[in-house]
C-alpha cells in the first residue's frame, strides 16, 4: 500500500482564556460606550446601535445585527437590563450579564452595553449613533403596543441620526423559548396550550381594549404604606427583642389610592371617593402620586390621623419583620357618613362600574353598603381581612354585587368553613352569603378559582412563584378585573388576566409603580406566543 504524506491541517487554536477576554472587553456601560462613540465618529467612521432584550441569541437576531453592520463601520448593541424586561414572568431566562456576553461572542458585534432604562431613549441620547436599527416588524409603529418606537426615531433624530429597518428572516425569541424551553409549571404549560388554540392572544387584547372607555368610581380607604428598611442585629443583650439598623424609607399611596393607579392605566376616567384625616393628611402627597386620570374627592375627618402603615422590612429578601399602624378605624361619624353618601350619590350615575375597596378601617358603615348595592349599576367589591379587623370585615356585610373579588381565607372566614374544597365554598357556600353571580377567589401560588352562576367551577394556575411583596396583590386584581367582569367577558379567561396583574404586582417593592396596561399586554404576548 502507498503511503501517502499527509498535509498539515491542524487548525489554529485560540485558547479559551484568550476568547473570554476579548469577548469580555466589548462590554462596556453605557456612559462609556457614549464617550467610545464620540471618538469614532471624530475618525470619521460610522455607528448604528442595535438594541433589544435579546434573551435568546438566534438566527433571527444574528441576521438583524449582520444587516445592521452594513449600514456603518461599527456596530454597537444595547440590550434590556433584567430589571427592565416586560416579557411577562420568569423572564428573562439568560440574566442581563449571560446574555451581554453572548453578544459580545458574536463577531459581526463591536461594543455591548446593558441599559438599566424602561426603554432605549436614554441609551439613544448618550450613545448619539448615526443610525438606529429595528427589524422590520417595527416598521407600522401601530403595531408596537408600548409605543416606543415612535419615541426611539425621535430621540435618534434629535442626536442628527437616522433610524433604519432591516428586513431579514424573523424569529421570535419568546416563541422559540415558549415550545423549546420548560421554563413554566406543567398545569400552566397545558393552560397555555388550550388559550393558544382557542386564539387566546387575540381574545385577550381584545377584551382589554374593550374596557378603555370605560368609567371607574372607587370607594375605599385612604392608606398610606410606610416602608422602614432596617438591618436585623443580634438580639438585644438585656431584652427579648430584635435589634436592627435603619438604612432607608419610602413611603407610598396604598389602600384606594393604589386600586385607582392600577385600573387608570385600562379605563379612560377613574374617581376616589375616601375620608382622610386633618392631621397628618398626606392629601398632597397623595395627589402628586395619582395618575392623571384619576380624580381625588377626600371627606375630612376632624381630629384624626391618615390611616398610615409602617411596616419595617429586612431588604435583603424584603422580608417584613413588624408593623405599627397609626389610625382611627372608628365608623363616621353620622354627618360625615351623611357627607359621604352624598358626595356617592352625586357620581355613582355617571359610571359604568363602582369598585368597593373595603379595608373595613372605618369608611364603609351600614348605610353607604346599602346606596353602593342600590344604586351602583355595576359593583364590585372585596373586604378586606387583616390584623385590624380579622372576623369582623367580611364580604356578606354587602347583601348584594354583580361581581366579587376576595382571597381564599377571606372566603373561608366568611361562610365559616376551614376545610372544605376551595371549589365548593365559591360555588355552594359563598353564593347563600351574598346575591352575587360571579365570584373570583384568589389562591396564591395555586393562581385563583372563578365560578359564575350556572356554569362551572375554574382553576387557573398562578404565572409566577416568584414574589418580591405581596402588598396590594389582590387590589391590583380586583381592580383590573372588575371592569372586564362588567364587560361580560369570560370569567375564567378574566381570572388568567388577573393571575397575570398579580405576578406584575408582587414583582414590585411595595407601591413603587403600578401595574401598568402595556405591562399587561406585553405579558399576554409572551406567555400565549
Amino acid at each position: 500500500m502507498k503511503n501517502l504524506k499527509k498535509e498539515n491541517t491542524v487548525p489554529t487554536i485560540v485558547s479559551t482564556k484568550e476568547t473570554t477576554i476579548r469577548t469580555k472587553s466589548k462590554i462596556v456601560t453605557v456612559a462609556e460606550l457614549g464617550k467610545i462613540v464620540e471618538e469614532i465618529r471624530k475618525s470619521g467612521r460610522t455607528v448604528i446601535q442595535a438594541h433589544g432584550t435579546f434573551d435568546l441569541v438566534h438566527l433571527g437576531h444574528v441576521k438583524h445585527l449582520e444587516a445592521a453592520k452594513a449600514h456603518a463601520d461599527v456596530l454597537v448593541t444595547t440590550l434590556t437590563a433584567d430589571a427592565y424586561v416586560n416579557k411577562g414572568p420568569n423572564r428573562p431566562v439568560f440574566n442581563e450579564q449571560l446574555r451581554a456576553e453572548m453578544l459580545a461572542a458574536l463577531e459581526v458585534v463591536d461594543y455591548v452595553a446593558i441599559n438599566h432604562s424602561l426603554d432605549a431613549v436614554p441609551a439613544i441620547a448618550t450613545i448619539k449613533a448615526n443610525f438606529y436599527a429595528k427589524g422590520q416588524d417595527y416598521i407600522n409603529p401601530e403595531g408596537d403596543v408600548t409605543g416606543k418606537i415612535t419615541e426611539e426615531r425621535k430621540a435618534i433624530e434629535a442626536v442628527g441620526g437616522e433610524i433604519v429597518f432591516t428586513e431579514e428572516i424573523m424569529f421570535s425569541s419568546t416563541e422559540l423559548i415558549n415550545r423549546n424551553f420548560n421554563i413554566y409549571e406543567p398545569h400552566l404549560c397545558n393552560h397555555l396550550d388550550v388559550l393558544r388554540e382557542n386564539n387566546g392572544l387575540e381574545t385577550l387584547t381584545q377584551m382589554i381594549d374593550s374596557i378603555k372607555h370605560m368609567k371607574v368610581l372607587l370607594v375605599g380607604d385612604a392608606i398610606i404604606d410606610d416602608y422602614y428598611y432596617v438591618l436585623p442585629m443580634a438580639k438585644a443583650a438585656k431584652e427579648n427583642i430584635i435589634a436592627t439598623r435603619y438604612q432607608d424609607r419610602e413611603e407610598f399611596a396604598g389602600g384606594v389610592f393604589a386600586a385607582a393607579n392600577h385600573v387608570a392605566s385600562f379605563c379612560a376616567q377613574v374617581e376616589i371617593v375616601t375620608c382622610m384625616g386633618d392631621r397628618d393628611d398626606y392629601l398632597d402627597f397623595v395627589r402628586e402620586h395619582l395618575k392623571p386620570n384619576v380624580k381625588l374627592t377626600v371627606i375630612t375627618r376632624p381630629d384624626a390621623p391618615t390611616t398610615r402603615k409602617q411596616r419595617f422590612v429586612d431588604p435583603g429578601y424584603m422580608r417584613k419583620l413588624f408593623e405599627v399602624y397609626y389610625m382611627d378605624d372608628e365608623p363616621l361619624m353620622r354627618n360625615l357618613e351623611n357627607e359621604l353618601n352624598s358626595v356617592i350619590a352625586s357620581r355613582i350615575n355617571n359610571y359604568d362600574v363602582v369598585i368597593a375597596n373595603d379595608f373595613g378601617h372605618g369608611l364603609i358603615g351600614r348605610s353607604t353598603v346599602e346606596l353602593l348595592c342600590s344604586k351602583a349599576r355595576f359593583l364590585a367589591t372585596n373586604t378586606q381581612s387583616n390584623s385590624a379587623n380579622i372576623g369582623y370585615n367580611l364580604i356578606h356585610k354587602y347583601p348584594r354585587a354583580d361581581y366579587v373579588c376576595i382571597d381564599a381565607p377571606e372566603a373561608r372566614l366568611a361562610v365559616t368553613d376551614k376545610l372544605s374544597p376551595i371549589e365548593d365554598v365559591i360555588s355552594k357556600y359563598l353564593p347563600q352569603k351574598i346575591n352575587c353571580s360571579k365570584f373570583i377567589v384568589t389562591h396564591g401560588k395555586h393562581g385563583c378559582v372563578t365560578h359564575e352562576r350556572g356554569g362551572i367551577v375554574h382553576t387557573i394556575p398562578a404565572i409566577t412563584k416568584s414574589v418580591v411583596d405581596t402588598v396590594g396583590a389582590g387590589d391590583a386584581f380586583l381592580s383590573v378585573t372588575a371592569p372586564l367582569v362588567a364587560s361580560g367577558a369570560s370569567l375564567s379567561q378574566i381570572g388568567f388576566i388577573g393571575n397575570i396583574v398579580g405576578a406584575l404586582k408582587v414583582a414590585i417593592v411595595g407601591h413603587q409603580r403600578a401595574v401598568d396596561k402595556v405591562d399587561v399586554l406585553k405579558s399576554i404576548k409572551a406567555l400565549l406566543k
